[in-house]
């Protein structure tokens, strides 16, 4: 199995293919409006900028599971993400990450890089998973990871 399998709508309400992304390096991060690590989203963005041409691409996916961080309606996380940070990779439709009703996606993603102590679940917002050009997942990053300190990793990749 590979992501490729899997498909998401994204925010604008469009069922997408992530085998739209067959071939690039992605970064697939559960992602919050209110959250102390909200900042990432200007980490992420930079990465972005930098090495979408060499065949990044980043995703991100709104969740509300932890400490009801992203209440707002997939418009107005839409807005906040492009007034607050000019986000400009692609951003999904939100979803839950962990429990009964979690995406199937990251399902797939938790059991391929699990966490710290062999853990499945997502413990926070902004935990990132690095996937290679052939839709393997790579490494599971923390919350507490800064965009920035994966670079040489994406870079590897790229």
């Amino acid at each position: 199995m590979s992501i490729y399998e899997y498909s998401a709508t994204n925010i604008r309400g469009e069922e997408i293919s992530l085998a739209d992304f067959e071939g690039k390096v992605l970064v697939v991060v559960n992602t919050a409006s209110k959250c102390g690590f909200t900042p990432q989203f200007e980490g992420l963005e930079g990465l972005y900028n930098d090495l979408e041409a060499k065949g990044l691409v980043i995703l991100g996916f709104p969740c509300n599971q932890f400490g009801s961080q992203d209440p707002g309606a997939d418009g107005q996380i839409e807005e906040f993400c492009q007034l607050n940070y000019g986000v400009s990779f692609p951003m999904f439709s939100k979803i839950d990450v962990n429990g009964s009703k979690a995406h199937p996606l990251f399902k797939y993603l938790k059991k391929e890089a699990r966490g710290v102590l062999g853990s499945e679940s997502i413990k926070w917002n902004f935990t990132k998973f690095l996937i290679n050009r052939d839709g393997e997942v790579v490494k599971r990053y923390a919350s507490t990871d800064k965009p920035e300190g994966m670079r040489a990793d994406i870079e590897k990749l790229l």
